[in-house]
């Protein structure tokens, strides 16, 4: 198989793609974190930190800009605090 899909293993997708992790320079030290990366085609994959090699979810990009508008236009502030 050499497409992604959502709970496909983390480490499987790495070893599909060259992917190159990210999470917010606000994340905190204990590692509890959100991690994205893009895929081939524009696609996101999602990762827990906490799980590394866990399930990862994927997004298309229309999907990954509403929650990104979402959240700065403080759609999800309730979650937190």
């Amino acid at each position: 198989m050499d497409h992604a899909y959502n709970g496909m293993a983390a480490a499987e997708l790495a070893s599909l793609f060259e992917l190159t992790w990210q999470k917010s320079r606000h994340s905190n030290s204990q590692g509890s974190c959100v991690e994205f990366a893009r895929l081939p085609g524009g696609d996101v994959a999602m990762r827990n930190s906490r799980f590394p090699d866990g399930p990862a979810l994927v997004y298309t990009p229309a999907e990954i800009e509403a929650l990104l508008l979402g959240v700065k236009d403080g759609e999800f502030d309730h979650l937190i605090g």
